[in-house]
């Protein structure tokens, strides 16, 4: 699994990028972790708003930092 976490520097970025690993860690989910900060990487995806996680290609959250507990689900579903 491919995650990217899509935001520029901000807390509610770095804070989102930082549960997301810890999630990926406390449940052992064979993942890759990346942080994407180039805004014109951003744009592509197609979000109006940051943070963002993406899985596999697809934005599943756009614009908040969800609980750990749905990050977990967002994971393993």
């Amino acid at each position: 699994m491919e995650i990217k976490i899509l935001g520029t520097g901000c807390p509610k970025c770095k804070s989102l990028d930082k549960l997301t690993r810890e999630v990926v860690e406390k449940y052992g989910i064979d993942a890759t972790v990346t942080k994407v900060e180039d805004i014109l990487e951003i744009i592509k995806y197609g979000i109006m708003s940051t943070p963002a996680i993406v899985v596999d290609g697809k934005v599943v959250v756009s614009g908040r930092v969800p609980s750990s507990d749905e990050i977990k689900q967002l994971l393993t579903s």
